[in-house]
């Protein structure tokens, strides 16, 4: 087992904070330390981390086991705070003065200094980003002042919770806390809008209804499902993503002068350039250096092209090698 799933297993209990202002206090700190926490929205449960610790993003995607990298929605405590992460257009602007906080989430381009990990976002140069309206979200927001990731706090796959008891009944001993925000007001997740082309495009139905939208934006153009390459910003389904300008060769057991290689535990002999993902076989650091690995090696002088070592099918692994295969896919 790789050391952080087996820290996460020995977690004693998860701890149930109030919602009060020591509870609030508590749960801030356990995020600003890179631990996981659950917390109520208006929509539903979300199990939050710091968007800017790569290792924090990836736990959460191994408390969730969630099968792939999706790019997780990042919570902000105003519009301002989030619009330093990512770039407004005039209707991003205006949504925000219309419907944040709120149910609704804005995808946009990052901010070229954007602290978020790569990992948070897929590796897309984009970001999700939205401003919740439950009080002691903002409030635990604000307490905290870091980017907090925060898909829905179950197992991929499972019911989202609207209850602090959903979430334990999911992911007890796997995160740190879940602060008890009560019942969720709305109940259904958060919707996405794709705001990166000439026309807002839907991406996920939610919180705030398409006939608000259109009544307000006047056209959204609906893109709702999986591979369509119209919808570059929605999580990547698409069987040739995430690639860089270098071509990727998978399961190398050797490497050829010109190749740089992503290793996984000791590298390969003869190999001139190295990005270690992980130098003992842990999945969970491989996945938080992921991205950046394939960025440096794209960027390496001398590379022609990337090797990677296997990486084991199994946990984040499956993660891990389903965006290699699309980095690796014929273009």
């Amino acid at each position: 087992m790789p050391w952080l799933r087996i820290a996460i297993m020995q977690l004693p209990m998860t701890d149930r904070l109030i919602a009060s202002e020591s509870g609030i206090a508590r749960a801030a700190e356990l995020l600003q330390g890179g631990k996981l926490v659950a917390f109520g929205t208006e929509t539903v449960y979300g199990l939050g981390g710091d968007a800017s610790n790569a290792l924090a993003v990836a736990a959460i995607f191994d408390a969730k086991d969630r099968p792939r990298f999706n790019p997780l929605i990042c919570h902000y405590p105003s519009a301002d705070a989030a619009f330093r992460h990512v770039i407004p257009n005039e209707c991003a602007q205006s949504l925000a003065k219309q419907f944040w906080p709120g149910p609704l989430t804005l995808v946009l381009p990052r901010q070229p200094d954007c602290p978020v990990a790569p990992l948070a976002g897929a590796g897309l140069s984009t970001l999700a980003v939205r401003v919740p309206s439950h009080p002691v979200a903002r409030a635990l927001l604000e307490r905290t002042g870091l980017p907090v990731a925060a898909p829905s706090a179950n197992r991929s796959g499972s019911i989202s919770p609207s209850a602090a008891s959903h979430v334990l009944d999911e992911l007890e001993g796997r995160i740190a806390a879940v602060l008890d925000c009560g019942p969720c007001s709305v109940g259904v997740e958060s919707t996405v809008l794709d705001l990166n082309g000439v026309d807002p495009v839907l991406l996920r139905p939610g919180g705030v209804t398409l006939e608000l939208l259109e009544a307000y934006l006047g056209y959204v153009r609906t893109q709702v499902g999986h591979g369509s390459a119209e919808v570059p910003r929605s999580p990547g389904l698409l069987s040739s993503h995430y690639a860089p300008q270098r071509a990727v060769r998978l399961n190398a057991s050797m490497v050829a002068a010109a190749e740089g290689l992503l290793a996984f535990g000791p590298p390969l002999a003869g190999a001139a350039h190295v990005f270690q993902l992980s130098d003992v076989g842990n999945v969970v650091q491989a996945a938080s250096r992921l991205f950046e690995g394939l960025h440096h090696l794209d960027r390496t002088a001398g590379v022609q092209s990337i090797a990677v070592m296997p990486i084991p099918e199994t946990g984040l692994g499956r993660a891990i090698n389903d965006r290699l295969r699309r980095a690796a896919a014929p273009r």
